[in-house]
């Protein structure tokens, strides 16, 4: 009843050396997770590993499991190819994806947090990249982007959703609502097309590069409802739904609005909520549609012969949410900042968009653009403006534009640097999270991996390793285990004290 649930956030940050535009990603990504980690765990002697022991990339939410033989390498999420890898103290996933440092952010309970630990973790991998250059010698810079004109990569959400709600009725409203909630959380991209081959700006960095409406696959094909069954929860009781549509926010609102009105709509679906029928008859040509209006003036085919504005898909959703939460009664202030909020965006994006520069990102990247178009009468064409656009997303303080603009207050942010830092350094108190980052923090060398679902002891060569299960993400939080780290007992004790 509310936008209070298990969700977290996992981001691929773009990643270069300067000096060598040809040099191999992996190596980059590699060596700013590794300095990272010499930096913060220097007493640890040996690479961390990842327990993939109950991952199940392969599974899917349609009730059937995809052979090893018939999937994409890139879809074998449970290998481990040896690359580097940390958990860190506040509880997330440092970690080479591919060609690509990832951070995955600790599970958190509610939007905000979300949005503040994302923060964290752009923060971390900016001191990563800084860290890295100084050990190689050579500038190693990181984007908080999605695309590098040619190719994309992920910003992924994911939502902890009842087990008992249809898939199908995920399917059939989510799809409009992600198809169009890019008019509030896109982050601009210079270019249309999966290669920029036609000129000019539109809402989203990864609209174009979807290509089907439900599937399995994350990095080709990519569907519009990833179908991906790995719960890290009870399967009995929970799916956890990976949204993989999203862009990389350097605005934190936006980033805190994405989840907020993506986590309401599920308490609409699960509660049975939701009758209106938005079904697209094309939902992948209609997500580039939308991504490609920046004045909002298509209107999108549904399946019932009707035609409908992206906002005007947007209203009706918020029209229900709006219902639905005095309906029930039990609208708590972040609930209702959320609906407001939202409320408003929509509302202002009919009637002057540009007034939204600072709190939506493709607004503010679109004015900056035009400004630089109008200034040199240049075309979209211009390689300076694709430029600009990856100087958005660069995370340095001195160098990034939109970082700079948050300096200026051209850009709101929602977290202080206290904040942030604290976060940096220190898991979410309300979930497993919490007992993952403080075993971290406190027994470092002992850790010899860890993953959502467990954390893994090694108390030497003469005794077992002890996997201590993590299921259920509300457990083993500040609340029930706080206590227990508080004693300063040695890892055996620790150990011991738990049962296992």
């Amino acid at each position: 009843m509310s936008v209070h649930r298990i969700m977290g956030v996992e981001t691929e940050y773009g990643i270069s050396a300067l000096a060598d535009p040809l040099a191999n990603p992996v190596l980059l990504s590699s060596q700013v997770v590794t300095a990272y980690g010499t930096e913060v765990m220097p007493e640890r002697p040996r690479r961390m590993r990842w327990d993939y022991d109950v991952e199940t990339p392969l599974r899917d939410a349609r009730g059937f499991d995809m052979s090893r033989a018939d999937a994409d390498p890139s879809q074998l999420t449970d290998d481990d190819y040896g690359l580097a890898n940390l958990v860190l103290f506040n509880g997330a996933r440092f970690y080479v994806d591919h060609a690509h440092p990832e951070y995955s952010s600790p599970e958190v309970t509610n939007p905000r947090d979300a949005a503040l630990w994302d923060a964290a973790g752009d923060r971390i991998m900016q001191h990563s990249a800084q860290l890295a250059s100084s050990f190689t010698g050579q500038l190693i810079t990181a984007y908080k982007n999605n695309t590098d004109g040619k190719v994309s990569y992920g910003t992924h959400e994911n939502y902890q959703v009842d087990r008992a709600t249809p898939f199908a009725q995920l399917v059939k409203y989510l799809t409009p609502f992600f198809v169009t909630r890019c008019v509030f959380a896109g982050a601009g991209r210079v270019g249309i097309g999966q290669e920029s081959l036609t000129e000019g700006f539109q809402i989203s960095q990864r609209a174009d590069y979807f290509e089907a409406e439900v599937g399995l696959e994350t990095t080709l094909r990519r569907p519009i409802i990833n179908t991906r069954d790995e719960p890290h929860a009870n399967p009995e009781e929970f799916r956890r739904l990976h949204v993989i549509v999203g862009d990389a926010n350097m605005s934190q609102r936006a980033t805190y609005l994405k989840l907020g009105t993506t986590s309401l709509m599920l308490s609409m679906i699960e509660a049975g909520y939701l009758t209106q029928d938005l079904e697209l008859r094309d939902p992948v040509s209609a997500m580039h549609q939308v991504s490609h209006d920046v004045d909002f003036v298509r209107l999108l085919e549904l399946r019932n012969g009707k035609t409908i504005s992206a906002l005007d898909i947007q209203e009706v959703f918020i029209e229900a949410a709006t219902k639905y939460v005095a309906d029930s009664g039990t609208g708590d202030a972040m609930t209702m900042h959320v609906l407001n909020h939202w409320t408003r965006i929509i509302s202002t994006l009919r009637t002057n968009k540009m007034s939204l520069a600072n709190e939506v990102d493709w607004i503010l990247k679109y004015s900056v653009l035009e400004g630089y178009r109008q200034r040199d009468n240049s075309t979209w064409k211009d390689p300076r403006l694709a430029a600009v656009d990856i100087q958005y997303s660069d995370l340095r303080p001195d160098k990034g534009l939109a970082l700079l603009m948050q300096r200026k207050g051209r850009q709101d942010v929602m977290f202080s640097d206290d904040e942030i830092n604290h976060a940096i350094s220190n898991p979410p108190h309300d979930t497993r999270a919490y007992f993952r980052g403080m075993c971290m923090k406190t027994y470092t060398e002992q850790i010899a991996a860890a993953s959502w679902d467990s954390v893994i002891f090694d108390l030497g060569p003469e005794v077992p390793l002890h996997r201590i299960a993590t299921g259920d993400a509300r457990r083993g939080t500040r609340e029930t285990a706080g206590v227990l780290f508080d004693q300063n007992l040695s890892a055996a004790d620790f150990v011991a004290a738990l049962g296992a």
